[in-house]
């Protein structure tokens, strides 16, 4: 797997990370796992369709303010 990106959080227990695989099957390529050791995988597509939501302003509305 590829790290693409890693979002550091303010703890100590490790940071959720940004993986391509391209070895995976197709609806499986990209790979966000978590500080727990959990992953969550999808197709490029499906990654896609969140970087152009981002993108959109249409995940504003989920910043947490603390």
């Amino acid at each position: 797997m590829q790290s693409i990106a890693r979002f550091c959080g303010q703890c100590s227990c490790g940071c959720p990370e940004l993986f391509v695989d391209h070895t995976a099957p197709e609806e499986r390529q990209v790979v966000i796992t978590d500080d727990f050791g959990q992953r969550v995988e999808m197709s490029l597509d499906q990654f896609g369709s969140i970087v152009e939501a981002a993108k959109s302003g249409a995940l504003d509305g989920l910043a947490l303010v603390h």
